[in-house]
């Protein structure tokens, strides 16, 4: 008895002394990137590493927002994810309804023909866009940035996964009582895929916010960069100040950690209910 008792705390013990391992190799990152912030630029590769806070954040910043315009890049990146992800959570949700509870010719066909564009090279349909976006006169406009990823196949495959599984009695009852397609689908079925939903929104958010080959092509000018394009003009052929290329990365993750962390009880719930469905 008292063996076994050993063998489990001794498994026990060893379990916890993994994750603890994991947890530091996976929060060391974060944690170098904070300190960067902190630091001047030449302290960054010191031997041995720094890794304690520096006095140097205020000055990173100024510098920073003298390169790239920070506030001004933050406002685009929040604007330019927040209406994507609202916009696309219309068109995926309404077009994974339709793929899920509505029997019309075609419907198998359409719907892998969207899982299939999904295999396509996304760099495959830059070109396309930029002619496409220049002949209309949209390119450096935060149209440009929003629309041409509207329509996300993999959100629309999650939604339609979760659609499968709501009760087909429970609309039938909604249209027995009068009630109209639009209303069915507001206040009976969208209450209920509130855990898909968010799981949906993080994938969309994340996508936008970390999207940078399209706003590389579509954008022009400073004043409408986003984080990804911004954080990529820092980087010089002969010099880096990594102090404020921290501060910008810092900044840009606090946004993607906060959206997570308020959606992450319905975002674990959305993906094992797909992954059970």
């Amino acid at each position: 008895m008292n063996s076994t008792k050993t063998n489990k705390t001794t498994g026990k013990i060893g379990m916890y002394v993994l994750l603890t391992i994991f947890l530091i190799i996976s929060v060391f990152p974060f944690y170098w990137m904070v300190i960067g912030s902190t630091n001047s630029s030449d302290k960054m590769f010191t031997s041995p590493p720094t890794l304690i806070p520096g006095d140097q954040f205020m000055t990173n910043l100024t510098n920073l927002d003298n390169a790239v315009g920070i506030w001004r890049v933050l406002f685009n990146s929040l604007f330019v994810s927040g209406t994507y992800v609202i916009l696309a959570l219309i068109v995926s949700t309404t077009a994974a309804y339709a793929f899920a509870k509505f029997d019309f010719k075609g419907r198998k066909t359409i719907f892998t023909i969207f899982i299939l564009s999904m295999m396509i090279p996304y760099q495959a349909t830059i070109i396309p866009l930029f002619q496409m976006m220049g002949s209309f006169n949209l390119l450096n406009t935060y149209f440009a940035l929003i629309a041409p990823q509207l329509c996300y196949p993999f959100a629309i495959f999650l939604m339609r996964q979760n659609f499968l599984s709501f009760p087909t009695e429970l609309l039938e009852s909604g249209r027995l009582d009068g009630a109209g397609e639009f209303r069915i689908f507001m206040q009976i079925v969208l209450p209920s895929m509130k855990p898909a939903l968010a799981a949906t929104a993080i994938f969309l958010f994340m996508f936008q916010w970390n999207n940078f080959m399209w706003p590389l092509v579509a954008i022009r000018t400073q004043d409408m960069f986003t984080f990804p394009v911004a954080l990529s003009t820092l980087s010089g052929v002969s010099f880096t100040d990594y102090g404020q290329m921290m501060v910008g990365i810092s900044i840009a993750t606090i946004p993607i950690m906060i959206f997570f962390l308020v959606l992450q009880k319905h975002f674990i719930s959305g993906m094992l209910g797909s992954a059970l469905k």
